[in-house]
């Protein structure tokens, strides 16, 4: 007697858990790898507090640029109350509404450098100037030296003239010692203002430099520059005004941001200035996610707490990239799972083990994707272009999951519109692809690579692909292949974000060129 054949679904079934055990898998090991905690020496303790941070007093919501601009005591208080637990000093920018610095630093046991503010209104800058030396005659217990302008030299504001004559009033008038503040070349490139000055003080950002240093070599670079200068203005010191690292933001050249990268520099910085005795102030005491406007998502990203004023592991004990890795897991497998759903059961042996790991792939990008946009999105119109790709990555999903199952009913109506559209769908990845490669071959410096948006579209119309309007897709896959060699060339190439997004450029244009390909036939 004949047995009975085994029906399709038992065959796929031991195929598709597995394939489903291999997803979960990749998604854990995705999240725990970008998440997991990095081990470091720790820079401050309870009973070693740092030299000093720079602190300006905005909240999350605020910006200098706000109009009428409310500064909120309130908030300024608890700042040094939390600042003045890991730090001896703080250093200001501004004196325009910051009257109560000097104060509030008395109250907490802090002492402050004084920053006024110079720019190109000579009217502003004296106001600056004129508050600055109030402030310092009338606290010299709190206040242990004043800075007049911050970088106005590298902003071309003030010519090295101007900015010595200025420091020459300052210094008639004051009995604390008188600084100045830039990007250590603009010293050399103003021979002018060092003899003004009672120390120097220079900013040493290896991530901003125009030769972008890695994390690798950033130290080395600091200490380097820190031993020219010593030399060189001998016998007057050297405060490093501003030095830190990024914990969000693109990757410039060989500099990759992170928080791990963050804790790595400072703590390594920390140890190193004080094993040789060198002044410093760290940037930043808190994120200043006002800075993102103008200069890209990393500008926000520089403190040593976020704009809530929780610790980011910066100073201090385990580091985490991605704190909030479990909730991304947890929201990639329910969204597999929900695709999963959506697709009910496959059609063949191959699309079992295809199926869960399609569904894997698209989940954990539309989550890196969702974790990039937390931090980088910066205006309505930036939220608007993340949420668009969103949809249509959950779209190019649904599409392809069910291709690959035993469509009836809804599924098979769905699975209908969602073909007769398909070519539309290509098109607007593709549109998005080449909006994106024109934005990084022609103003890349403050942009991020959408490198997760546009994975999962340029696999599965490369793997599968579709039909779409001849001349539209033929232009689109020019600019995204053209622009592939160009953007590598900028970055350089030993970007791995750039490549990732080089990577991704290339199978766009694949997945074009095979639409067109398919239309020939």
């Amino acid at each position: 007697m004949d047995r009975p054949m085994p029906s399709p679904t038992r065959l796929h079934l031991p195929l598709y858990l597995l394939a489903c055990l291999l997803a979960l898998i990749g998604l854990a090991t995705l999240w725990y790898g970008l998440g997991k905690p990095v081990h470091l020496p720790d820079a401050a303790s309870p009973t070693h507090k740092l030299q000093c941070a720079s602190y300006t007093p905005f909240d999350k919501d605020q910006s200098p640029f706000d109009q009428p601009f409310r500064l909120r005591p309130a908030r300024m208080d608890a700042d040094l109350a939390l600042l003045a637990e890991r730090f001896q000093c703080i250093r200001t920018y501004s004196m325009t509404g910051l009257e109560a610095i000097p104060q509030l630093a008395r109250k907490h046991g802090l002492k402050v450098m004084l920053g006024a503010w110079v720019n190109a209104n000579p009217v502003d800058t004296e106001k600056e100037v004129d508050l600055l030396i109030a402030a310092a005659n009338a606290n010299p217990d709190v206040v242990s030296a004043v800075i007049v302008g911050n970088e106005a030299l590298l902003r071309k504001e003030v010519t090295g003239t101007r900015l010595a004559e200025l420091i020459a009033k300052v210094k008639r008038q004051v009995k604390v010692p008188v600084t100045y503040a830039d990007v250590w070349e603009f010293w050399l490139q103003h021979p002018q203002v060092a003899p003004e000055v009672d120390f120097l003080t220079i900013h040493l950002l290896p991530y901003w430099e125009d030769d972008p240093r890695g994390i690798d070599d950033a130290l080395a670079h600091v200490a380097d520059v820190r031993r020219e200068f010593g030399t060189r203005f001998a016998p007057k010191d050297i405060l490093i005004g501003e030095t830190g690292w990024p914990s969000e933001g693109r990757q410039r050249e060989t500099a990759v941001p992170s928080r791990a990268n963050e804790a790595r520099f400072i703590r390594g910085f920390v140890a190193m200035a004080e094993s040789n005795g060198w002044r410093y102030n760290l940037i930043e005491a808190f994120d200043q996610p006002w800075k993102r406007a103008s200069e890209g998502a990393v500008g926000g990203y520089w403190g040593l707490y976020d704009a809530d004023r929780q610790d980011k592991g910066v100073l201090e004990g385990p580091v985490s990239n991605l704190h909030y890795w479990p909730q991304w897991l947890l929201a990639s497998a329910v969204l597999m799972l929900v695709m999963l759903l959506v697709a009910g059961q496959p059609a063949t042996p191959m699309a079992a083990l295809l199926l869960p790991l399609l569904a894997a792939f698209g989940a954990g990008c539309l989550g890196l994707w969702g974790e990039l946009m937390r931090s980088h999105a910066r205006f309505a119109g930036e939220w608007l272009w993340a949420g668009l790709l969103a949809a249509l990555n959950l779209l190019v999903l649904a599409h392809a999951a069910l291709a690959l199952a035993r469509r009836e009913g809804w599924r098979e109506r769905v699975y209908a519109w969602l073909e007769a559209r398909a070519g539309w769908l290509l098109l607007a990845a593709g549109f998005a692809a080449a909006v994106s490669m024109l934005a990084l071959v022609f103003d890349p410096r403050y942009r991020s690579f959408p490198t997760a948006a546009l994975a999962l579209p340029a696999v599965v119309y490369l793997v599968r692909p579709v039909l779409a309007r001849r001349a539209e897709v033929a232009l689109l896959a020019f600019i995204v292949g053209a622009g592939v060699a160009p953007q590598l060339f900028l970055e350089g190439l030993e970007n791995q974000q750039a490549w990732g997004w080089a990577v991704v450029s290339v199978l766009m244009a694949a997945a074009l060129w095979r639409s067109l390909r398919l239309r020939a036939g």
